[in-house]
């Protein structure tokens, strides 16, 4: 094991001149003197801190270089200590791709580089990667890309045509550290006032249409306007296509080297993971592999948790970084040094599979839901059956579709008023702890202050007080007149449902435009430990009803009149134990998760008003609203 040498904020000169703020961490002996010799590298490039020590120095620097590896950790183009101004997020920099070509080449032609250089990141630390994969860098050798959307439209933004709530509480952490608010203390305080106050930003959303100039993002004219591309255009146009923000239909000139992506169940993008492993195993000749826990956004590093939410998983679930760095040290000793660490001989696929457990109350207050993990040769899995599960009068969710008199589902949905997000697939929607009279937020950073406001992961479905838009009594979530249940009876015998569930409804509505939500959920029979049985929410999803034909254009419905809508759900891998149900929520709003449609049909975020709606799903024979399960055959 070596010392570590450090260097702080070199900069390394790009294409254009700009020049970006790189620390190196090098092999040094035990009195910090740098060892001679060619050592692979590791790359991590960032918007939230090269120096970092929770995210990038004790799990990157304080681990690779002591076995063997220089470590460089980048601020990004226009953060940190980097030149460049205006680019504060994934969505506005066009040169990120080139950034890190010019950077990964740069170190290939140091006399302390053995030539290889890998990448490591997570989320938009994942994006990086996969935007200088596209430049296909010749001395980029491998790379680990974590949490990491790959369509900013589809699942981080604009999911189903509503906006996706948790990028406007991500926006604050980069206006904060903007270098325009550098020299301007007044406008670097209204970001953090509104970053305290978000929980009242999000309340906003049920009042009036946010305006531009009128927001604390403001204070950052650049990332205001990135605000507004998320909130505005619903329509997937020039600004969603770039590539920066879209790389899916790029997959084909991505470099072929060897690639892990990783991914939990409740982050907000398994379904992007997934998507890329499978082009990329598609198309590649080199190993490419998956990881799929049971995990939020951050779980998979840090200390790690056998728990997510108000559910426990057990011991096989944690990992942490000290068991992701084990794995991502056995991948890079492969394919940096060509040691032979088995790295290869991994399954393609591994995936936790949900499920299994007592249903007891631990310590904690949490139902132990269990799982465990097993190999799998693809995904989508080939074996697993799409077995339509209908959805009848009377609350049922049967294998048989309605009969020709069965009638429809009507509820009121109040736009001012709409059902809550009780946990869910978030990141990035944290309100910040105000600071006691006397610290000093210069000694205090922004990310020790974050606190979720919605907890991102699973948890019982009743409401609370301490959750937005909930209301006493707190009735369970099935009991509101706004949402919709369908479940089968008591299963017989354990169903396990691995991939990506469909939601298809036939629906209408008293508006011309509207929202429809599906939720796929794990009901527990009652117990002493939950009178009620236990509601776990397993995948959730949107459509806004302008577009259930397409994102290329606004299509308005005729009141009343009957539409064809899908709801594609994130994927899952859940073993429903026997006396379990599975169960299916419709309703019309899931806010904050996404934004509340005010039913109007005016222009995105350019409404006037707030109207109700009166919608409608049917079930009978000819209009038999189904879900689709991928389901795994027993044995």
């Amino acid at each position: 094991m070596h010392a570590v040498n450090a260097t702080y904020n070199v900069m390394v000169p790009m294409r254009d001149g700009v020049r970006l703020a790189t620390d190196i961490y090098r092999p040094a002996d035990e009195h910090g003197n740098v060892l001679d010799g060619e050592f692979p590298v590791i790359l991590g490039r960032t918007s939230y801190d090269k120096s970092n020590p929770v995210i990038w120095v004790d799990p990157i620097a304080n681990f690779f270089v002591p076995r063997g590896y220089v470590v460089l950790l980048q601020d990004l183009r226009g953060r940190g200590q980097s030149e460049g101004t205006g680019q504060y997020f994934h969505t506005a920099n066009v040169l990120e791709g080139k950034d890190g070509y010019d950077t990964i080449e740069w170190a290939a032609e140091q006399t302390w580089c053995s030539g290889k250089v890998g990448m490591v990141g997570a989320s938009h630390g994942g994006i990086v990667q996969n935007m200088a994969s596209l430049e296909r860098p010749p001395h980029l050798a491998a790379l680990w890309v974590d949490v990491a959307p790959t369509n900013a439209f589809k699942w981080e933004a604009r999911q189903g045509g509503a906006m996706g709530l948790h990028m406007y509480g991500a926006l604050y952490l980069h206006g904060y550290d903007s270098h325009e608010l550098r020299d301007n203390p007044e406008a670097r305080e209204k970001i953090e006032r509104g970053a305290e106050n978000l929980r009242g930003e999000l309340l906003r959303f049920l009042e009036e249409p946010l305006r531009p100039g009128e927001t604390p993002i403001a204070a950052v004219p650049n990332l205001e306007k990135i605000l507004f591309h998320y909130y505005c255009d619903g329509v997937y146009n020039d600004f969603w296509s770039q590539e920066s923000l879209d790389q899916s239909p790029h997959y084909s000139r991505m470099a072929d080297i060897p690639a892990v992506y990783s991914s939990g169940w409740y982050d907000p993008f398994p379904a992007d993971v997934t998507e890329q492993f499978a082009a990329m195993t598609k198309q590649n000749s080199t190993p490419q592999r998956l990881v799929l826990g049971p995990w939020n956004h951050v779980l998979m590093r840090g200390k790690g948790s056998t728990s997510v939410g108000e559910v426990e998983f057990g011991e096989a679930a944690k990992w942490g970084d000290e068991v992701f760095n084990t794995e991502r040290l056995k991948w890079f000793d492969r394919w940096l040094k060509d040691e032979e660490t088995g790295a290869e001989d991994t399954p393609p696929a591994r995936i936790f599979v949900m499920g299994g457990g007592s249903g007891s109350k631990n310590a904690a207050g949490h139902i132990e839901h269990g799982g465990g993990w097993r190999a799998e040769q693809e995904w989508p899995l080939a074996r697993a059956v799409h077995t339509k599960m209908y959805l009848r009068s009377g609350g049922k969710l049967e294998d048989q579709p309605g009969a020709d008199n069965d009638q429809p589902i009507t509820w009121t949905y109040d736009p001012q008023r709409p059902t809550p997000s009780i946990g869910a697939n978030v990141t990035g929607m944290y309100e910040w702890v105000p600071l006691n009279e006397g610290l000093d937020a210069a000694y205090i950073p922004p990310r020790a202050r974050m606190r979720s406001v919605i907890p991102d992961g699973p948890m019982h479905q009743k409401e609370r007080s301490e959750l937005l838009c909930c209301h006493e009594p707190y009735p369970l979530l099935k009991d509101r007149p706004d949402v919709i249940t369908f479940e089968t009876e008591p299963l017989d015998q354990s169903v396990e449902v691995t991939g990506a569930p469909l939601v298809r409804l036939w629906i209408s509505s008293s508006a011309t435009d509207t929202d429809f939500t599906a939720k796929l959920l794990d009901i527990y029979p009652p117990s002493n430990d939950w009178p009620e049985g236990f509601h776990l929410p397993l995948a959730d999803s949107i459509i806004r009803a302008r577009f259930r034909e397409g994102f290329d254009a606004e299509r308005l419905m005729t009141p009343s009149e009957v539409y064809e809508v899908e709801i594609e759900l994130p994927p899952i891998s859940n073993l429903f134990a026997a006396g379990h149900r599975i169960r299916v929520d419709i309703s019309s709003s899931n806010f904050p998760r996404f934004d509340a449609n005010p039913n109007t049909g005016e222009p995105l975020g350019r409404h006037t008003r707030f109207e109700k709606a009166q919608n409608t799903v049917f079930v009978d024979s000819n209009r038999p609203s189904h879900i689709t399960l991928p389901v795994i055959p027993t044995g």
